[in-house]
């Protein structure tokens, strides 16, 4: 098999929300195709890839480094032994050649981004759902039937009120969710208590609630909210400093008793093991939430779940920031312990298949080839109208 054609896009997933570091106002993405000569019942095998919210759009490494080595390679040099798939790894491999260590900057989410196209054209030419190749090929055979899943929301609006947020809780429950997570950070430590009473009016059970600052945090402050948040039980406290401030997060987790997660802005398996040696985090109730797809894909994601393994850490207290299809294969074929989702934002990108509803608080996986886009029908729209 070969690579015939590949095609690149920006899209606007701008909207008028802010979380406590940035708006995203003027937020894009980048969408790719790649296109190859293989027909799996009458249609050609086509690879779909696409970078998670919260970075933009990767035109430019793209276009003027990563996909030429892409398209400049032998085709044999791209394709697993038996000659018949590519061999994501060695895909991996040629996109990063001649780059120096380190660095893991917005080239993390470019090769992200190729790495989603490549495994989802190895599941569609095996005629095979992601999640059943990722756990034949890395897991223990048999990937999980459903996924848990939660609603993420809860942003700063400018009109912030706390009955739209109580309004935005009760439409996440209303849609079969049964956990959800909200902004904090950008108001004041009694002003964001009160948001958080709001919210728990209509969730409820405080360990269905998570509160995420976004890196917003100095230490002095975060030991602050640390204090004020903790009476309440909250599922986590996610990302309260900066994500390589590691003495910070060790600082959290010693005065901290509830969990804490963050992970989303690391984007190397070197990251996550300085992570784990030096942030004091427990593995008995911590969260990771790493991105595959903002951290070079898949194949870099597989070697940070085996720095977890090393350090006696289960795949199960992974839950992927990004919330979308891609996300969701991967922690049902490696038993991770679950996977976020945006179901007011961010479309059509994030949420999963059309036809797996949210039932208290999971997502099956449709049994379709590849990663399973073609089961988004607003998501294919965007495909076929930019390619």
């Amino acid at each position: 098999m070969k690579i015939t054609d590949i095609r690149e896009a920006r899209v606007s997933i701008a909207s008028e929300i802010a979380n406590a570091y940035i708006s995203f106002a003027k937020m894009d993405v980048s969408i790719l195709a790649i296109y190859t000569d293989v027909t799996i019942d009458g249609r050609q095998v086509v690879g779909y890839g696409f970078n998670s919210n919260g970075r933009y759009a990767q035109s430019g490494l793209l276009r003027e480094r990563f996909l030429p080595r892409l398209r400049e390679a032998p085709a044999a040099s791209l394709l697993d032994d038996s000659g018949n798939n590519l061999d994501p790894f060695r895909v991996w491999s040629i996109v990063m050649a001649n780059e120096k260590p380190g660095g893991h900057g917005e080239r993390s989410v470019a090769v992200g981004i190729i790495d989603m196209a490549i495994w989802d054209i190895v599941a569609k030419v095996e005629n095979r759902p992601l999640a059943e190749v990722l756990a034949e090929r890395h897991g223990d055979g048999t990937p999980d039937a459903d996924v848990s899943v939660y609603a993420a929301g809860g942003y700063y609006y400018p009109d912030d009120e706390h009955h739209r947020l109580r309004d935005e809780m009760r439409g996440y429950l209303d849609q079969g969710y049964i956990e959800t997570k909200m902004k904090i950070g950008g108001v004041p430590l009694n002003e964001d208590l009160r948001r958080v009473e709001a919210a728990l009016e209509v969730v409820g059970d405080p360990s269905r609630l998570a509160v995420d600052a976004n890196g917003r945090f100095d230490t002095a402050t975060t030991l602050e909210f640390a204090e004020g948040l903790a009476p309440y039980g909250l599922r986590w406290f996610e990302e309260a400093g900066d994500p390589l401030d590691y003495a910070l997060q060790r600082r959290l987790c010693e005065s901290y008793a509830g969990p804490t997660a963050t992970g989303e802005n690391l984007f190397s398996h070197q990251d996550v093991r300085n992570l784990l040696r030096h942030a004091g985090m427990r593995a008995d109730r911590d969260i990771l939430q790493m991105d595959p797809v903002l951290s070079y894909g898949l194949v870099e994601y597989l070697r940070m779940l085996d720095e977890l393994r090393i350090r006696g850490w289960s795949p199960r207290r992974c839950i992927p920031h990004g919330g979308h299809q891609f996300a969701l294969n991967i922690a049902a074929g490696l038993g991770l312990g679950g996977n976020e989702s945006y179901p007011h934002v961010f479309a059509p990108f994030g949420g999963f298949a059309d036809s797996t509803p949210i039932e208290n608080g999971r997502v099956r996986l449709p049994r379709v080839p590849g990663i399973g886009f073609e089961d988004k029908r607003e998501l294919m729209e965007v495909f076929e109208k930019h390619f």
